[in-house]
Formats: structure tokens, C-alpha cells, sequence
């Protein structure tokens, strides 16, 4: 893409304030559009920190890979990118961690225009068609041609989401799903079992009732609490196999429109959430992903709504406390078919000449390779996207010693996936989507009347956005 065309991208993004501009959510789920916020091992690195510069044509090559992985992630990432350089001589690969993902892509921005920024760079799902549309990617699709990567070592379901017609634009590395999580001992208390586990909103308040203690007009303990996340949303749209947006999602042609107010899934949803909340036995703790959390590791809350990539943390805070079970992402009503989509983040490799892609690219095979997606899903709970991850034996015993990640795999294998939706002005209309909820929940609104706002909201921008990038 040419210059002009970048910055026509990159001024409409910071017109709409699209980038910058978290969810609000501290999930520690990567769809989410905070990112990852924790301070990593990685070094960061400024807005203007250029990508390192070859060595001498005998010397190797220096490659520079922006991430947003916090704590553990972070960890791995320096792991993993220490042993590839360990694992030959020819490519030097530096991490940098860049804070959320909405933090890198305001560094990518203003380093792109100075022709610096990284080789290789993490972006959230949610920044696949706004990537695209930048100019600043490598053609992920003519280097896996070139190198004769045989996409079919990749899990189908997790690879559809970053391919737009029957083009590849980014290699998925850290892939979640979001799961039902459980509190075993309540359950074991209210003579519960994972047979009565909640499949639409109807058997969530059912079991709910069971699982809640009350002391008067104080709750104790809520039998279930969900974040209001726009992911959230989405995925209940899936579940539905309804369309957040026209033009199939956004993959059949560029979006001009939101779909969730015309097609009934987005008042379906909304009508559906407030009859939780107001059930009494349903808790409410708002957008921050971590209030939610805080509520069930320790005990207050008997099941929630998170990300695969929640799994290891919650047991770690839980510790002995409880046992955690999972099950499979509910639905708005049992007649919904869909499954789930995935989130998380994805790899690009950046415009540069054809050596330092190549080189990238070569990185980028080793980070999906079926041991480091193994060891990547010990450490984290991210699913491997390396489909012969599951045939190794260090997963088949983490597996046995974790029952409850098993539950994600077979929600994503069992189910009718979607590929999900994508649209450059993603970022907003999650936000705008949560202050919809927000107004339903407290009463101020009619899921109608909110749902109509957020999608004038929407619409307005993708207008914007599509005028500005000469899209029809």
C-alpha cells in the first residue's frame, strides 16, 4: 500500500479513536481489546524503536518482534524466542514487549511512518481486517507459498479466522475460547453435578437458585455472574449463527452495517441478560473482567463466564480453596445450533525487503511448531494451534492432570464453529456494545432502543471509515 493510503488508515483510526482506547475490560482474555496489561520479562521498547538493522551480509539477521504478553506469556515468549536464536545461526530474534495490544498498534503507527517498527508483530483478533487494510503486513499467504508450509498442521477452526476469502493474512499463535467456569464444592453442596451444568439463560437461573445463599436482602454467594464484554455478546450472536455485521461478517465484502439490531440476535441476547440480573441470583460487577474473576476464586460467585487463557490463573489463585470445573459456553435459548468463535491474538509479519521476510517467517513456523504450541499451552491455557501438539506426550500428561482445559478443546472440536466477524472499527463498537448493556441492565434503556443507538453509533463510524479509505 502506498504511503498516502497508510495514513488515510492511521488518521481515520485515531479520528474514530479506535486504537488507545481499551474495552475497559481487565479480562485476562486476549480477544479482549486491553490486551495483556502486566509487566513481562521482555524489554519494551518505544514507539520508535526501529526494527535492528542486519549484521553484515556474513552476519546474521536481526529481527525485532513486538508482543503484548504480560506475566507468564511474557515469560514464554522470552523462552521460546531465546531458544530459536539458540537453535541456529543465521537470525537473531529480539522480544519487545509493547504493553496492550492498543498500545502497539499506536507505536506500530507512528513508527511505520518513519519506515521503522518491528519485523514480526502480536495483534489481537480483533485487528485482523484494520491490519489488512493498513498496508503495513507482508503477505503472510505468499510467504507460506514460498516456504511450502503445509497449512493442514494448523487446527481448521482457529486458521478461518485469520483467512478473508481463501487468503491467509496472519498465522493465529495465542487462540482462546470462552468457558464456563465452576465452583465443584458449591455444586457438590446443592447436590449438584456436571450433568445440571447451565446450557442456555433459562437453566442458568435454574441452577442458580440452587447454588446462591441469601441472608435476607444480602446475597452471599451469586450462583452466577457474567462480565459485560463485548466479546461476550458476539459469541452469543454465534451461538445464535447470526451475523454481527453484513457482507457475511465482513468476510465476503467490506462492511457498510451492523446486522445485530435487524436480525433479533442482539435484543435476543440483551432482553435475555437483564432477565439474569434481575433473577436476584445473578451477580452484576460491571466491564472490569477482574472484578468477575475476583468474585469466584474466592467463592462468592459459584460460575462465570471466561476465557480458556483464564484457566491457569484462577487455579493458581484458587489454590486449594475449591476445585474448578468447565463446561461449554451457554446459549441465549437451547434452540440456538452455533458454537464458538475463537479470540485471542495472531502473528504478522511486517513489510520489509524479501530476506528479513523470509527470515520472519521462519521465526514465525518455529513460535506454531507443535512442541512450542504445547509448552505455549502448558504455560498459559491457550489452546496449541498446532494440530500434532495433541499426539505429544508432554500433552497428553498435562492433559490427564488438567481435566478442565480439555473441556475448551471439545467446545471447539464438538461444536459448529464460527469464523467470526471481521471489521476495522472493531475496538469501538465493543465499547459502544458494553455501554448498550450497561443502559439495559441498569433500566435506563430497552435492549430495542440501546441496540438501535449502538448500531447508529456503529454505522456512523464504519461510514466514516469506509469514506475515508475509498471503500465502497
Amino acid at each position: 500500500m502506498k504511503l498516502w493510503q497508510k495514513l488515510t488508515v492511521c488518521g481515520t483510526i485515531a479520528t474514530l479513536g479506535l486504537v488507545g482506547c481499551s474495552s475497559g475490560s481487565a479480562s485476562t482474555d486476549v480477544g479482549s481489546s486491553s490486551g495483556s496489561s502486566s509487566s513481562s520479562s521482555s524489554s519494551s521498547s518505544s514507539s520508535s524503536s526501529s526494527s535492528s538493522s542486519s549484521s553484515s551480509s556474513s552476519g546474521p539477521i536481526e529481527l525485532t518482534f513486538w508482543h503484548s504478553m504480560g506475566g507468564a506469556g511474557g515469560e514464554g515468549i522470552e523462552k521460546f524466542t531465546a531458544d530459536f536464536n539458540a537453535s541456529q545461526d543465521r537470525i537473531v530474534v529480539s522480544a519487545q514487549y509493547q504493553g496492550t495490544y492498543d498500545d502497539s498498534i499506536n507505536k506500530l503507527k507512528s513508527a511505520a511512518m518513519s519506515g521503522l517498527g518491528p519485523d514480526i508483530m502480536q495483534l489481537y483478533d480483533i485487528g485482523t481486517s484494520w491490519m489488512i487494510d493498513s498496508g503495513y503486513a507482508a503477505s503472510m499467504q505468499d510467504l507460506i507459498d514460498a516456504a511450502g508450509y503445509d497449512l493442514n498442521k494448523i487446527d481448521p477452526n482457529i486458521l478461518a479466522y485469520y483467512t478473508v476469502g481463501d487468503t491467509v493474512y496472519s498465522m493465529p499463535f495465542n487462540t482462546s475460547t470462552p468457558i464456563l467456569y465452576y465452583n465443584k464444592d458449591a455444586f457438590a453442596e446443592a447436590g449438584l453435578t456436571e450433568a445440571d451444568l447451565p446450557r442456555t439463560f433459562d437453566e442458568i437461573i435454574e441452577v442458580s437458585q440452587k447454588l446462591a445463599i441469601t441472608n435476607g436482602s444480602d446475597v452471599e454467594r451469586y450462583g452466577f455472574a457474567m462480565q459485560i464484554y463485548g466479546w461476550f455478546f458476539e459469541q452469543f450472536l454465534v451461538k445464535q449463527q447470526l451475523n454481527f455485521a453484513n457482507n457475511g461478517n465482513g468476510r465476503e465484502g467490506a462492511v457498510t452495517a451492523v446486522e445485530f439490531d435487524q436480525n433479533g440476535g442482539g435484543v435476543a441476547i440483551l432482553e435475555g441478560w437483564k432477565d439474569l440480573v434481575d433473577s436476584g441470583v445473578v451477580g452484576n460487577f460491571g466491564r472490569d473482567g477482574a472484578v468477575t474473576t475476583d468474585s469466584f476464586v474466592s467463592g462468592k460467585t459459584a460460575m462465570i463466564l471466561a476465557s480458556t487463557a483464564s484457566l491457569a490463573g484462577m487455579q493458581t489463585s484458587v489454590g486449594d480453596s475449591f476445585e474448578i470445573g468447565t463446561g461449554y459456553f451457554p446459549a441465549v435459548s437451547a434452540s440456538d445450533a452455533g458454537g464458538v468463535s475463537v479470540g485471542g491474538a495472531s502473528l504478522w509479519v511486517m513489510d520489509k525487503d524479501e530476506a528479513r521476510e523470509a527470515a520472519a517467517f521462519e521465526f514465525v513456523e518455529y513460535m506454531i511448531s507443535p512442541e512450542v504450541q504445547a509448552e505455549w499451552a502448558m504455560i498459559t491455557g491457550y489452546f496449541p494451534v498446532a494440530l500434532e501438539s495433541y499426539n505429544l506426550p508432554m500433552m497428553d500428561d498435562f492433559l490427564a492432570a488438567n481435566p478442565a482445559f480439555q473441556t475448551a478443546i471439545d467446545q471447539l472440536a464438538d461444536s459448529n464453529a464460527s469464523t467470526g466477524a471481521v471489521l476495522a472499527v472493531f475496538t469501538e463498537a465493543r465499547s459502544t456494545i458494553e455501554e448498550a448493556i450497561e443502559k439495559v441492565l441498569n433500566g435506563s434503556a430497552s435492549a430495542e432502543d440501546a441496540l438501535n443507538a449502538a448500531a447508529d453509533t456503529i454505522n456512523s463510524s464504519i461510514s466514516r471509515y469506509n469514506l475515508a479509505n475509498g471503500i465502497n
